[in-house]
């Protein structure tokens, strides 16, 4: 098949999985095509059979916020036709399913059918498809693509709650390609370069948005350092990045913090870590949550949106209500204090995460795309 697979190519959990799923797909040998304004983060071109168009938005005066989905319509109208794309699979509902729908309108004046499949990942829904000014084209989107996946039963519910949809919704979890993490084993995980011996290890990774609730992080970690010797290390940057930093130095723990940024190598990370927190105010799925289990690291995070499909309470970690900072700390503790119940947590974790493998979900996507194209 020849897909051509549009996103945002950001380092949020959305960009990863596409880009993830892109290579996954190319590696057996279908022609994938990345349409989207910047090079995907974890796309490497030296792939065989991956391409990638960048989509540029013409500055003019007329307008006050440049019309990206008009640009990108054109774009996917262009590359369908050059190389004779058999199918998109556009993720996020808006922009890129509403500019499919137009790319396709415009290619069947060409001759030229194209389906496209449309996977909804959580804010263009929850967050950004339910204001009045999206809800009728997020809407109108869903129900013109040819096949629609959610990745979390949970996220599926809210779209049917939240939307008239006359679409079944099929539900393709997450993924991560076990391949990309150290084994239990590995000897690159050498701690000593960011921790004592004697310290524990918490990790956070996300884009430091307010949903992410990044300060809970900091009170969390606040209370479990005074009991267990330990440090924490913060992944990304965002908006709260700045109140993180000063919670930091009101609870004068900053010496005990380490941010790193954004960076492509979360699995080498994760691998130093003994836990992994996530108090988002909701999350879609969690990837985060387990591409930090497929490192055989356990979850203290949230009971929000599809992270209890994710992190299963009492065996692969614990989930708490939105704010309750109190609980997540103790259960942090639980965890951490004793070397026994932390290794059981580890392998509880790992062993978990084996059922969102790409080798269990690609057959899933492969399906939807069979099923359109016929």
């Amino acid at each position: 098949m020849k897909i051509g697979i549009v996103l945002y190519p950001t380092f949020g959990g959305s960009g990863v999985v596409a880009t993830e799923l892109g290579l996954a797909l190319a590696k057996q040998n279908h022609e994938v095509h990345f349409i989207t304004y910047h090079q995907p983060v974890r796309l490497d071109l030296l792939t065989k059979n991956v391409y990638f168009h960048e989509v540029f938005v013409e500055e003019y005066p007329l307008f006050h916020y440049q019309p990206y989905e008009l640009a990108l319509s054109t774009k996917l109208v262009d590359i369908v036709l050059h190389y004779n794309l058999d199918l998109l699979h556009v993720h996020y509902a808006i922009p890129h399913a509403y500019a499919a729908y137009m790319a396709q309108k415009m290619l069947a004046e060409s001759g030229k059918n194209i389906p496209f499949v449309t996977t909804l990942h959580g804010t263009d829904i929850t967050l950004v498809g339910s204001h009045p000014s999206y809800k009728t084209a997020v809407e109108f989107s869903i129900n013109n693509s040819n096949a629609v996946t959610t990745v979390s039963d949970s996220l599926r519910n809210d779209t049917l709650r939240l939307f008239t949809v006359k679409k079944d919704i099929d539900v393709i979890y997450n993924f991560i390609d076990t391949k990309k993490y150290p084994k239990i084993d590995d000897s690159e995980c050498s701690r000593n370069s960011l921790a004592m011996d004697n310290e524990r290890i918490i990790t956070h990774i996300s884009n430091f948005r307010p949903v992410k609730r990044v300060e809970d992080v900091i009170r969390i970690f606040n209370e479990v350092q005074k009991e267990i010797p330990s440090r924490l290390i913060l992944v990304g940057d965002g908006p709260e990045r700045e109140k993180v930093d000063f919670l930091c130095k009101e609870f004068a723990i900053k010496d005990k913090v380490l941010f790193l940024g954004n960076s492509n190598e979360v699995n080498k990370i994760l691998c130093y870590s003994d836990l992994f927190l996530l108090p988002s105010e909701t999350e879609s799925f969690g990837l985060a949550a387990l591409e930090a289990m497929a490192a055989r690291t356990p979850i203290i995070s949230t009971n929000s949106g599809g992270l209890p499909e994710v992190n299963l309470n009492g065996m692969t970690g614990f989930l708490s209500a939105v704010g309750n900072v109190e609980e997540m700390a103790q259960n942090a503790i639980h965890i951490l204090k004793d070397e026994k119940t932390l290794n059981q947590f580890k392998d509880n974790a790992y062993a978990h995460s084996k059922i969102f493998t790409l080798e269990e979900i690609l057959p899933q996507y492969l399906e939807v795309y069979q099923r359109v194209l016929e």
